[in-house]
């Protein structure tokens, strides 16, 4: 499996975006999201997302954000699996002050999400992602230079067994725009190795 642009299919369109064989840009429109339920009790399910389909059990996709032009609380991009509105998980950076943004993932199984963050600087302008499956399971992990990876979340699909679709999205929840700009997208092996530690209980 390779990583080609001509494979890749929008669950809705930005406001602007351009599609190159090494650079997408997306510009976000305003009032754009994906959540359910969770804490917040409302339910967004309209952010753009770009995405290529495969029935493989085992691969990582990387790809390089760059969001020096986020400027408002929550402006976002990254990288998303997204099966339906209430079964994906993504990966990225929210812009949240002049001081610091979130780091994080939110996984939705079944219309309900999580989301798990840790706060960095706001002068960060640009984070790798590698998302990576296992079957049913799923690992993201983030890179601040696209050699050395730190794992954020591993997390199971309850819908995610079979064929997928995975790639990237951006959005701004509030009144906001902004260009995101994803190079460097590769497709490999699973980079997510077999778990070396306590065996399976037996079944």
């Amino acid at each position: 499996m390779k990583f080609n642009v001509s494979d890749l299919k929008w669950t809705r369109e930005p406001l602007e975006y351009s599609i190159e064989e090494c650079r997408i840009e997306i510009t976000t429109r305003p009032h754009t999201d994906l959540w359910q339920r969770t804490y917040y009790h409302f339910r967004n399910d309209n952010a753009p997302v770009l995405q290529m389909e495969t029935d493989e059990k085992f691969f990582s996709f990387t790809v390089r954000t760059d969001f020096t032009e986020s400027h408002h609380r929550f402006d976002q991009c990254g990288i998303v699996m997204y099966l339906d509105s209430e079964n994906w998980l993504k990966g990225s950076v929210e812009y949240e002050n002049e001081s610091f943004q979130h780091l994080g993932s939110v996984v939705t199984n079944h219309g309900y999400s999580d989301w798990a963050t840790t706060a960095i600087p706001a002068d960060v302008k640009t984070m790798w992602y590698r998302l990576s499956r296992r079957e049913d399971d799923y690992c993201i992990e983030c890179s601040a230079d696209g050699k050395e990876f730190t794992q954020m979340r591993v997390c199971h699909m309850w819908e995610g067994a079979h064929a997928i679709r995975f790639g990237i999205y951006a959005c701004s929840p509030e009144d906001s725009s902004f260009r995101a700009v994803f190079t460097d997208m590769k497709i490999t092996e699973c980079m997510w190795k077999a778990h070396d530690g306590q065996q399976p209980d037996d079944v």
